[in-house]
């Protein structure tokens, strides 16, 4: 099935990216909004608006982004040859364990949200706002992996 995309392929690559910046934009900013979030706590009426916010960036941005990336990602994959055993394609093995991990990371974020709008928090501020790193560290390395495709 390899090559089935034919000429829709830039196509669809082009929207897949467009689709990954996104999500990683919403990934850089939820974690910041649980930071805030948690530290608005105390602050009558602050916690509200954060859950607010958090909940239109997840239905606005991050879930449908996360689904649309998937699609074309695989759609990609497939093109490529990752179901017919084609040689060379390690580093997107690769790749696509990190987007697994960072689609984890994606529902563990919700997971937090959810718990801070039950009020309860459960991560000390500095190791949250340490969290708030992990999206860049998986962006640097799937980009060195789609482009540098070191294996």
């Amino acid at each position: 099935m390899t090559g089935w995309l034919g000429s829709a392929y830039l196509w669809v690559k082009a929207v897949h990216v467009i689709f990954v910046i996104f999500w990683m934009a919403g990934l850089f900013m939820l974690p910041r909004y649980l930071v805030h979030h948690q530290e608005g706590l105390p602050i009558p009426g602050e916690p509200e608006r954060w859950i607010k916010r958090e909940a239109l960036l997840r239905r606005m941005i991050l879930t449908p982004s996360l689904v649309i990336v998937w699609v074309l990602g695989l759609m990609l994959a497939v093109n490529l040859g990752l179901l017919d055993g084609q040689p060379g394609l390690g580093w997107l093995h690769a790749k696509l364990l990190l987007v697994i991990l960072l689609s984890g990371y994606h529902g563990w974020a919700v997971g937090y949200a959810k718990k801070l709008a039950a009020g309860r928090p459960t991560l000390a501020p500095r190791t949250l706002r340490l969290v708030n790193e992990v999206p860049a560290l998986g962006a640097i390395l799937i980009v060195i992996l789609a482009e540098v495709k070191p294996f």
